[in-house]
C-alpha cells in the first residue's frame, strides 16, 4: 500500500505511526514544511511555501487566505510526486494549517483521513473560559466560524478522522462527528515508568543541588508558562503551599514563548515580557525563590526525571488540547492534582488516577498538594492507579499503535 501523510511539522503527532507503517513493508511519503529529521522507512518531501496574503483581506478570512496558500504548495508538491510515479492508497493529514485542501484533486481515489486536534468553539472550550483575559473582540465567534472553515472544507473531502481523546472528538460537527475514531498517539509506559533510584541535579544560586523521591518535590510542566496551561494560578498558589511545607522545593519546566493564547501585554513602560515575568512578579515577595527552581526547556531525559523524583504533580488546562506530559505524568506513577476541566477528567478520576481541583482556585490548590505531601500512602495509592490507567489506556505498543494502524487499513478498505 502507498501511504501519504501530511504534516507541516512532520512528524508531529505521526511520529510512531508513519515508521510503524513503513516497517510493515507500506511505501509511506511525507509532505511537510518545516525541517524534519530522518524518520526510519519514510520518504521526506519537503517544500516551499511561495506567496503572501493580499492587502486589504477582510481579517476573517486571512487566515483562510494563508491556509491556501499553504494548500497551493502541497498541491504542487503532491503534482510533482504524480507525476515521479507515485499514487497513494491512503492520505493521512494533518489539516489545522491547510496543506491538504487540495490533494483529492491530484488523487480523487485515494482514501482521506484527517486528525481531528480541536474545532473551535466561541462557546464552552477555551474562549471566553479566563475572565481574567476576556479579549477585545467582541465578534470572535465570526472570526472562529471563518477558522474553522479549514476543517469543513476538509469533511467534505475526508473519509474519516482520528481524534486522541473523545473530549477533542465531541467538539467535531455532525455529521462528521460520528466518522471519528478516538485513539491517542501514545505514551511509551515502557520508557516513562516510576524509578524509585532517580535523581535530579540542579544548579543554584547556593550551588548544585540533588533531588531524589527522599525530598519533597512540586513539579509543574508546560511547554511555554502561559495562562492556557494556568501558569498564573499555579503561582498564586505558591505562597500559601511553600508556607505549608516549609522543606518542598518547586520544579518548574517550561519555556517563555507563547504557544497558545495572546502574547503578553508589554510592561508599563512599553518593554517586552513573558507571562513568567508577571506572574512571578505578583507573587516573588511572598516566596522563598530558593526553593523554586525554573529549569526552563530540557532534554527528555532530565524531563523524565523530574516526573519521577515528583512527590505531587500540578497539570492546569483550559478546555482544550489535552497535554501529553499529564499522561506521561500518571506512567511515570505521579501523584497528581490536576484542574476539573473537560479534558482533564478523561484521564484524572478524583480520588482514583489523581484529585481534581477548581483551576480558578489557588487557595485550594495549595491545600490539596500540602495535603497529599503529607500523605505518602495516599500518594502511592493515586500514583499506582494512574500509572494502570495510563498502562491500560495510553499505552503505544498494546493500545494505541495497534488502533492507529487498524484506523489506517480501515481506512484503505473502505471503497
Amino acid at each position: 500500500m502507498n501511504i501519504l501523510f501530511v504534516h507541516q511539522n512532520f512528524p508531529g503527532q505521526f511520529k510512531h505511526l508513519a515508521p510503524a507503517l513503513a516497517q510493515r513493508g507500506h511505501r509511506v511519503v511525507a509532505l511537510h514544511i518545516n525541517a524534519c529529521p530522518p524518520v526510519p522507512g519514510v520518504q521526506l518531501v519537503r517544500y516551499p511555501v511561495s506567496g503572501q496574503p493580499a492587502q486589504g483581506t477582510h481579517r476573517w478570512l486571512a487566515d483562510l487566505e494563508v491556509k491556501t496558500l499553504r494548500a497551493e504548495a502541497a498541491y504542487r508538491a503532491a503534482r510533482q510526486l504524480q507525476q515521479d510515479g507515485f499514487t497513494p492508497d491512503v492520505i493521512v493529514s494533518h489539516p489545522a494549517w491547510g496543506e491538504s485542501l487540495f490533494l483529492s484533486q491530484v488523487w480523487p481515489a485515494a482514501r482521506i483521513g484527517i486528525y481531528c486536534e480541536f474545532f473551535y468553539q466561541a462557546l464552552g472550550a477555551d474562549v471566553g473560559f479566563d475572565p481574567e483575559f476576556p479579549g477585545a473582540d467582541p465578534d470572535v465567534g465570526c472570526r472562529l466560524q471563518m477558522k474553522n472553515a479549514n476543517y469543513e472544507l476538509h469533511f467534505a473531502r475526508a473519509h474519516a478522522g482520528l481524534a486522541p481523546t473523545h473530549w477533542q472528538a465531541s467538539l467535531f460537527p455532525k455529521p462528521f462527528a460520528s466518522r471519528i475514531a478516538v485513539i491517542h498517539d501514545g505514551i511509551r509506559t515502557e520508557l516513562v515508568r516510576p524509578n524509585p533510584e532517580a535523581q535530579l541535579q540542579l544548579q543554584t544560586a547556593q550551588g548544585p543541588i540533588v533531588l531524589s523521591q527522599s525530598d519533597e518535590v512540586i513539579t509543574f510542566v508546560n511547554r511555554n508558562l502561559e495562562p492556557y496551561r494556568g501558569y498564573h494560578q499555579f503561582m498564586r498558589a505558591l505562597p500559601a503551599l511553600l508556607k505549608a511545607r516549609p522543606k518542598a522545593r518547586v520544579v518548574i519546566i517550561g519555556g517563555n514563548e507563547v504557544s497558545y493564547g495572546a502574547a503578553p501585554p508589554p510592561d508599563p513602560d512599553g518593554q517586552a515580557q513573558t507571562w513568567r515575568e508577571i506572574f512571578l512578579k505578583e507573587v516573588k515577595g511572598a516566596l522563598d525563590l530558593s526553593r523554586v527552581h525554573f529549569v526552563g526547556k530540557v532534554p527528555y531525559a532530565d524531563y523524565l526525571r523530574v516526573l519521577q523524583v515528583s512527590t505531587v504533580h500540578v497539570y492546569l488546562t483550559y478546555p482544550f488540547v489535552l497535554s501529553w506530559s499529564l499522561l506521561e505524568a500518571m506512567s511515570a506513577g505521579c501523584a497528581i492534582v490536576a484542574s476539573d476541566t473537560a479534558p482533564v477528567r478523561e484521564a484524572i478520576r478524583h480520588g482514583e488516577t489523581g484529585q481534581l481541583v477548581d483551576f480558578f482556585d489557588p487557595a485550594a490548590l495549595a491545600q490539596q498538594v500540602a495535603a497529599l505531601c503529607e500523605n505518602p500512602s495516599e500518594r502511592a495509592r493515586l500514583g499506582a492507579q494512574a500509572r494502570t490507567f495510563a498502562v491500560e489506556n495510553y499505552d503505544l505498543e498494546t493500545r494505541c499503535l495497534p488502533g492507529q494502524m487498524a484506523w489506517v487499513q480501515g481506512l484503505a478498505q473502505s471503497h
